[in-house]
């Protein structure tokens, strides 16, 4: 069911940390097949968050898996992950494989048309591996993504596609902000898979 391309990849950042590009990680056929097995597979749940104080739902849906019953906490809420799938392995292999990097989780994050979006963030919690890998794997319509420099406000903006990988690593959650910004153009579903790497937290 898998093929992987080689292809060069491209590198998105100018300076203070690194971000590289697959555009054809999947085919057409393996992107399509993913985002439908995982789309009826995945333990999907609306997060919830705090934000100053007030408990909020979110629109999109998302899912954690990983490795121990390993904890993330992000935006005051502490997320537990569920066993790996099959599907969610093959994946992690084949990107391991393409990446040079191991993950021992992944946060899975469904936005049902272009109303749901994500705002400007750093992948930055204390538990994620010092200056590691995160790689984000897109399925199904193709979204907008856009980088911003902390300090000097530059920006790069690129479409993620159904099929494409993006690798970001070093320095780049310290300095640099990333967001998928909403639109109201998009009527179709996307997943996204964002593996990556946790110190394990003793005190959750």
């Amino acid at each position: 069911m898998f093929s992987l391309f080689e292809e060069e990849p491209l590198h998105l950042l100018p300076y203070d940390g690194d971000a590289v590009f697959y555009r054809c990680f999947l085919d057409a056929q393996d992107s399509l097949a993913y985002f439908h097995l995982l789309l009826d597979s995945i333990s999907w749940k609306h997060d919830e968050i705090f934000l100053f104080g007030k408990k909020i739902t979110t629109r999109r849906k998302v899912a954690w898996y990983g490795e121990n019953n390993l904890a993330y906490q992000y935006s005051n809420t502490i997320k537990r992950a569920l066993p790996w799938t099959s599907e969610l392995l093959e994946l992690k292999k084949n990107i391991e494989q393409k990446s040079g990097f191991t993950y021992n989780s992944c946060l899975l994050n469904l936005y049902h048309n272009g109303n749901e979006g994500m705002s400007w963030h750093s992948d930055d919690e204390k538990e994620l591996k010092k200056e590691g890998a995160i790689a984000s794997l897109s399925l199904g319509t193709a979204r907008k993504f856009c980088f911003r420099h902390k300090m000097s406000k530059e920006k790069v903006e690129l479409f993620l596609s159904a099929g494409s990988l993006l690798i970001m690593y070093g320095k780049t959650q310290e300095y640099w902000q990333h967001c998928v910004p909403p639109s109201k153009k998009i009527t179709q579903a996307r997943i996204n898979l964002t593996f990556r790497t946790i110190i394990e937290n003793k005190n959750y």
